[in-house]
């Protein structure tokens, strides 16, 4: 337990550059007095000494804001930041290297017994405010966004952000069949991102409208040719067919605000 400690305390120094000194964590991180009480309540929770796991737990709670039932299972090196509102429920599983940001919500979606809350795998980061509810896997160097509400599997190595959540990408790896060793050099190649998203990342939705947009200006373009082209052969043509429907002001608006976001995103993107 000493050890593991140990390896908590430096997962503290490796995320949080705020931390300066030993002395310090120990004594002023809630998060690591979490995970301390949390490791006894567990080792007691295995024993059959559910009591005093959940007076120990209950404690913890009431000292750090952070409650984590004594039958969750914790991996190496985990990191609670802030920490205040995070809730973890009985049966989720987290696995080594995982970050979790304050408000984040491990919880069930059932009230039958057995697996009802969700399983990290390594290298899981979790932004403040996201709820992850379900008994699924988030992968392998999975990362969930502040505020995200994910009800279904996440895969290795994407991210998950809005309500309900869906998956970003990096543009240079959106390969659909991606083999395990890639996954890895890819959670190693974009690093720990803080609030678990990074700025290179980009929208499908706001990628998928700037797509239709540009389809859409080729077909117009393409319409106003042949018009011209069927004008020129008769000219009865352009007489029948010269009134033409212009957008309103407020399809004007609509429109210029979703060609803004989405050149803003296709920058961010290409950076």
């Amino acid at each position: 337990m000493l050890k593991q400690l140990k390896e908590d305390i430096k997962a503290v120094f490796a995320r949080d550059p705020a931390a300066r000194n030993t002395l310090e964590v120990l004594t002023t991180y809630p998060g690591i007095h979490a995970i301390m009480m949390h490791r006894v309540a567990h080792e007691l929770w295995q024993k059959d000494c559910k009591g005093a796991a959940r007076l120990l737990s209950s404690f913890s709670r009431f000292a750090t804001g952070i409650e984590i039932h004594p039958g969750a299972k914790i991996g190496k090196r985990f990191f609670i930041d802030h920490g205040m509102g995070v809730v973890i429920g009985e049966t989720a599983e987290i696995g080594d290297d995982v970050t979790l940001y304050h408000g984040v919500t491990l919880g069930g979606t059932t009230w039958k017994t057995g697996k009802r809350h969700p399983t990290l795998e390594d290298g899981v980061v979790v932004g403040a405010g996201a709820k992850i509810l379900g008994p699924f896997t988030v992968g392998k160097g999975a990362k969930v966004g502040s505020n995200a509400v994910v009800t279904k599997a996440v895969p290795a190595g994407v991210t998950a952000v809005g309500n309900p959540a869906r998956y970003i990408y990096k543009d240079a790896d959106r390969t659909k069949d991606k083999d395990e060793e890639r996954r890895r050099d890819y959670a190693q190649s974009i690093g720990f991102a803080p609030y678990a998203t990074t700025a290179d990342q980009s929208d499908p939705i706001l990628e998928g409208m700037r797509v239709l947009l540009d389809r859409i200006q080729h077909n117009e373009t393409r319409m106003n040719n042949l018009c011209q082209r069927l004008s020129e052969l008769d000219p009865s043509f352009k007489k029948e067919n010269q009134d033409e429907q212009p957008f309103s002001d407020e399809e004007l608006k609509i429109l210029e605000e979703v060609r803004r976001e989405c050149g803003a995103q296709n920058k961010i993107s290409k950076t």
